[in-house]
């Protein structure tokens, strides 16, 4: 599966590891305007936007819409994966230091073949991640480190992803409230291999993919730049091409759960915003298309 999905699908690691990456990148002076894609639905009392995030961009990229704006001003109650106050980042650290460090006495490096270490070695000197990070470092959290590594060499943050933005913007009035769709910890669990053999194996498969393809993420940032529904599924599409289990766990399972807990939402005299990767809202298995298939009124491309 093509790695770059997970930041569609789990915010919860960009939420944990702002911190470390959030500087990185070079200083940018251009704006570049932006036209996501937005859906608005209505429900029997409540009326929600839906607005697809990508968890990591530039920071040059201008995509308040007027209507998303509005939209934004609009909103008494904004919806994310996972909640976004500082105790959610303080929780999914805790979660990283109980599930994601070897035992002691044993090293990353230690666990890897000669041509594993050869890849490991090109991946490090790729993402710039220093390797003392990555000493102690179950492979699953490694993994997720130099792929975050790699993408902020692309000039990429965390801190400008459209959810951090969203939640700032909404911070600057009161009255607000908030909710989630899940914790960080259940967006950890879906990533964490269920075996030690099966997370080696998929560790070195990502190092090898990190190795031949970088990480490029500029494709993906341009179709949602764009509004372009289409390529964006289609790059979903390749991701998922021949992992239909994966795709089950990370986006169709995940879908239908919150379309569970948004019908909830709409029988409730609320305006929401609400911010979810970008993968959540696509094609037949999207979270607009279940919602029209519900017999709800849905506005959007």
């Amino acid at each position: 599966m093509n790695r770059f999905l997970r930041w569609l699908s789990a915010f919860a690691l960009a939420t944990a590891l702002t911190p470390a990456f959030a500087q990185a990148g070079r200083p940018e002076i251009a704006m570049i305007p932006a036209n996501p894609a937005m859906w608005t639905v209505h429900g029997s009392e409540g009326t929600a936007y839906l607005l697809g995030s990508i968890h990591l961009l530039p920071s040059n990229i201008r995509w308040q819409t007027p209507r998303i704006a509005a939209a934004l001003k609009a909103a008494d109650t904004f919806v994310f994966e996972i909640p976004m106050d500082a105790s959610t980042q303080a929780g999914a650290l805790a979660f990283i230091q109980k599930n994601g460090t070897l035992p002691d006495g044993t090293t990353l490096p230690s666990l890897l073949d000669e041509n594993a270490r050869s890849d490991y070695d090109e991946a490090i000197r790729i993402s710039h991640v220093d390797p003392s990070v990555l000493e102690n470092k179950r492979p699953w959290l490694a993994m997720i480190v130099l792929d975050l590594g790699t993408i902020t060499r692309q000039n990429l943050s965390p801190a400008s992803g459209i959810d951090q933005q969203v939640y700032a913007i909404s911070q600057t009035e009161s009255g607000k409230s908030y909710r989630a769709f899940e914790t960080p910890e259940q967006q950890f669990e879906l990533l964490m291999p269920a075996n030690e053999k099966l997370e080696l194996e998929e560790f070195d498969i990502g190092l090898r993919e990190l190795k031949s393809n970088n990480l490029n993420m500029g494709s993906l940032i341009d179709a949602w730049a764009h509004g372009d529904q289409k390529a964006l599924e289609h790059i979903t599409n390749a991701g998922f091409k021949g992992h239909a289990d994966i795709e089950k766990t990370l986006l169709t399972d995940r879908n239908e759960n919150w379309v569970g807990q948004l019908e909830k939402m709409l029988a409730e005299p609320h305006t929401y915003f609400i911010t979810v990767g970008a993968g959540h809202l696509l094609g037949p298995k999207g979270v607009p298309a279940l919602l029209r298939a519900k017999g709800y009124r849905v506005e959007g491309p």
